[in-house]
């Protein structure tokens, strides 16, 4: 296993998720909901920054390894899932919203290890619709994380849109990527 900047970045995003979950847990005299609600936002932000800075790094440092393109979007996964888990906990998401955007992510990342394994990996590729849908993603889960009015803006609103904008999305991608790996899925559907 390579270990380079770019991978331990991945790996500190790991290791932020249960510490994001920790702090909900943490006994009330700790810390009000509110410092929790700073802390774990302060947490996801910094995360999805090293999501970005990892893949910039790798690059740029020529430090790219099959390990690291692995362990990324699992990293990724992993944190999204856990905030969205803890967001449905909270009551500031919908468990439909958290079932289909965790859903979709089991579903390609299968879908995508397995048109790999059959040397159809580019199929299905990441899409513009795709990283659309992250972004979303990406903003909804801080400004519902963080809950409170902020320079006059109502964030749970903005998040609420963007959540559901962004599971909108998750179904729109999903239904993509199975399009282009049809042909593949269907070519196969007869084979043992």
């Amino acid at each position: 296993m390579p270990f380079n900047l770019p991978i331990l970045l991945t790996w500190l995003r790991i290791v932020a998720i249960p510490l994001l979950i920790a702090l909900y847990y943490l006994p009330a005299d700790w810390a009000t909901l509110a410092e929790r609600d700073t802390a774990a936002t302060l947490i996801f932000v910094a995360a999805a920054l090293t999501d970005w800075a990892d893949g910039y790094l790798a690059r740029r440092l020529n430090q790219t390894s099959a390990f690291g393109a692995f362990l990324d979007p699992v990293a990724d996964k992993l944190m999204v899932a856990a905030a969205l888990i803890v967001l449905v906990e909270l009551g500031r998401t919908n468990a439909i919203i958290a079932m289909i955007i965790i859903g979709r992510e089991i579903t390609i990342s299968a879908l995508r290890e397995w048109m790999a394994k059959i040397g159809a990996a580019k199929s299905v590729a990441v899409s513009m619709l795709g990283k659309i849908k992250t972004a979303a993603q990406m903003t909804a889960i801080p400004l519902l994380l963080y809950h409170v009015p902020l320079l006059g803006y109502d964030v749970r609103v903005i998040g609420n849109w963007l959540i559901w904008i962004a599971a909108l999305l998750t179904l729109w991608s999903m239904g993509y990527y199975l399009r282009m790996a049809w042909p593949e899925i269907a070519k196969r559907s007869g084979e043992k």
